[in-house]
């Protein structure tokens, strides 16, 4: 078997998602090392051995004489670090700069507009805007998920909006760009050695038009003619090229319409949450599995994926509220075509709908032989869930 393999998982704090990627990691057997944005000064206070690293003010000197095979990161700003760590220790990852760029929607659209991409028109808000081109879309340059995405029709929208993704997040610059009309994609990919592979394409069925984006549903195979899935895989494979990410996963959001493939984002980490739960390659083998051992340096990179349709809904939150539970979960399971339902809020949070919020209250697997039928029954599923949300009382 050799050496014992060393993965470095890089998060910003411990969830679900690096979870799973630990025990992706302990079925490829190997070790993992943790690596997350927490205060030097606690003593392990989760737990998971995990080393503490200020990932706003990164002291990679504290990470002297860390040895390992390969680097993996969950979330954008962890991405960031890990580039910084992979350079330190020699590790095969995208660059420094090409994750700056790409976790920046402005230095995103810059690069996608000199490499001859169709992008929104945009530009930065500035405090008297009013010759925008309306409608147009507002977003908040550091922000991920959708948060403080909010699409405005006229100019009194535009103020209102500006305000409210101020109140989220005051430090935040504003993108705005026009609003591109026409369906919406996810890709799955993978880069090795500057060589780009797409694992998957998902349709997003829900129409994405605002004036909030909140993702519902994603289902793959793609049902949009050959002809449009070639012009996707080409445009993110001219997009990974124009950011110069070189080596390891990558998710990439755009549109298409009549006039083309409109680039979005693509950002230098997996897809989020327990959507990779639906992706599988080989004779079984988990999105999280393949990344890891793509790190550690095996050859997994032409692994095909299995047969038939799956996709997942990361189940909204209807409204503010307090979590008090869920119902129907037996029921939602029951459906044909249902392989899992998974609540991931917790009794007593609060929860906060898009454009403020940035979760959901938990997800629905299915898997059948077509798209149409994976749908179907995720609706279906959905259907049959009740939560209840206390309304919170405003603080006097």
């Amino acid at each position: 078997m050799g050496t014992l393999k060393k993965i470095i998982i890089v998060a910003a704090k411990l969830g679900y998602q690096v979870r799973v990627f630990a025990d992706a990691a302990a079925r490829a057997g190997y070790t993992t090392q943790l690596i997350t944005d927490r205060c030097h000064q606690l003593s392990d206070p989760w737990g998971d051995s995990a080393l503490p690293l200020n990932f706003d003010q990164p002291d990679l000197d504290s990470l002297a004489g860390l040895e390992a095979d390969g680097i993996i990161a969950v979330g954008d700003q962890p991405a960031y670090i890990a580039a910084l760590i992979a350079e330190k220790l020699g590790l095969p990852f995208h660059s420094v700069e090409s994750v700056r760029a790409s976790t920046n929607k402005l230095f995103a659209r810059e690069c996608f507009r000199k490499a001859s991409l169709r992008v929104p028109w945009f530009r930065l808000c500035k405090p008297q805007d009013t010759d925008l081109p309306f409608p147009c879309v507002l977003k908040p340059l550091g922000l991920s998920g959708s948060r403080g995405v909010i699409r405005v029709n006229n100019q009194s929208e535009f103020v209102a909006a500006r305000e409210r993704i101020r109140k989220i997040q005051s430090d935040q610059l504003i993108l705005a760009e026009s609003f591109i009309e026409g369906p919406e994609f996810a890709v799955e990919g993978l880069v090795h050695s500057g060589q780009f592979r797409v694992l998957a394409i998902f349709d997003k069925p829900d129409p994405l038009d605002g004036p909030f984006f909140e993702e519902t549903l994603y289902v793959t195979p793609s049902r949009v003619p050959q002809k449009t899935q070639i012009l996707i895989e080409a445009t993110v494979t001219e997009a990974v090229t124009a950011l110069g990410l070189t080596h390891g996963p990558i998710h990439a959001e755009l549109r298409v319409n009549a006039t083309g493939a409109y680039m979005l984002e693509v950002a230098p980490r997996p897809i989020g949450g327990l959507c990779a739960q639906v992706l599988r390659f080989g004779k079984g083998m988990g999105l999280e599995e393949l990344l890891l051992r793509h790190a550690a340096g095996e050859d997994v990179f032409g692994l095909p994926l299995v047969s038939g349709a799956a996709g997942v809904m990361m189940i909204p939150i209807p409204k503010a509220g307090i979590y008090k539970g869920a119902s129907g979960i037996d029921a939602a399971k029951a459906v044909p075509g249902i392989e899992d339902v998974i609540i991931t809020a917790k009794e007593g949070y609060r929860m906060v709908p898009l454009p403020e919020g940035s979760s959901y209250l938990g997800f629905i697997f299915a898997r059948e032989n077509e798209a149409s039928q994976v749908e179907s029954a995720l609706r279906l599923a959905h259907s049959k869930l009740h939560f209840e949300l206390m309304s919170m009382l405003p603080l006097l």
